[in-house]
């Protein structure tokens, strides 16, 4: 049984990555100005910045609607035996509840809730397309994405919130304050839903590297297959702090380091960075 595995922009899976395991991703869309743009096509995280930094308004993310996902998936519902779709966290876009709309004109087209987001939802999206080469029912593949997708762990951790106070996530003054104290508060996917976690303080680059070593260190329920590293833009010198950090982990088989897209930056901005990874 041919089974094709899409998913959407926000996955945060570079190109290579796409291509090394023939999974195709469908753009959201970024509105600059009241104008639309295609997330990694038309509209680069570095667009973004530089738009905000010269004192543009803040990008919005849409929905992908469900006549596109219906046009998306129609040309893989002809060709494969079954499409399975991941989406982006239902409680961070209306992308799921679409696409599972759409996929009810096909018979053999899927829609997962990956029920995270960036590489944590990325994570979802490569296991779907192992199990795709594994496993024959669609329905089975759903049910074991569900559950591996309850055991990923994803945060970030922030060097100011500028961006989310220009969003209406945090008042002007928390930002503010934050910002005066050094605060850099890591971000967490729980339950669905992004939380304000551990608020470290000093310096980034020393913020980064107490980050890491305490997401990764003395815990005994990580999986090693995989861990990403996933940043916006952000000064050489502390992302290069961070790979020291993560490489005294020496126990994953594998190491990916990725850049985020448009959808993490519209909402955090530079200097993020996370390391996300599946639990046992």
């Amino acid at each position: 049984m041919r089974i094709k595995i899409t998913a959407d922009s926000t996955c945060d899976l570079s190109k290579e990555l796409q291509e090394r395991y023939d999974i195709t991703v469908q753009p959201l869309t970024v509105i600059r100005d009241g104008v639309e743009y295609l997330d990694g096509v038309t509209i680069t995280p570095q667009d973004i910045f530089d738009h905000v930094a010269a004192g543009g308004a803040l990008c919005t993310t849409a929905a992908v609607s469900i006549g596109e996902y219906e046009d998306f998936f129609a040309p893989y519902a002809r060709e494969y035996d079954g499409v399975i779709h991941l989406n982006i966290g239902s409680g961070f876009s209306s992308c799921y509840q679409n696409a599972v709309l759409a996929a009810g004109s096909f018979n053999n087209v899927r829609a997962v809730d990956s029920q995270n987001l960036s590489t944590g939802y990325g994570l979802v999206v490569l296991e779907a397309a192992r199990l795709a080469q594994e496993m024959d029912d669609l329905d089975e593949i759903c049910t074991r994405l569900n559950d591996f997708a309850t055991r990923v762990e994803a945060s970030f951790i922030l060097k100011q919130l500028n961006y989310l106070a220009k969003g209406g996530r945090c008042s002007t003054v928390a930002a503010l304050g934050a910002n005066l104290l050094n605060l850099r508060p890591c971000i967490e996917v729980k339950d669905g839903k992004m939380v304000v976690g551990k608020k470290y303080r000093g310096p980034y680059e020393k913020c980064l590297v107490s980050y890491i070593k305490e997401r990764l260190t003395d815990r005994e329920d990580i999986r090693y297959e995989r861990i990403f590293l996933t940043h916006t833009t952000m000064k050489e010198s502390d992302l290069q702090a961070a790979r020291e950090a993560l490489k005294e982990f020496d126990c994953f088989l594998e190491v990916l380091e990725t850049t985020a897209g448009c959808s993490v930056s519209c909402h955090c901005g530079p200097d993020t960075l996370g390391v996300l990874f599946v639990r046992k």
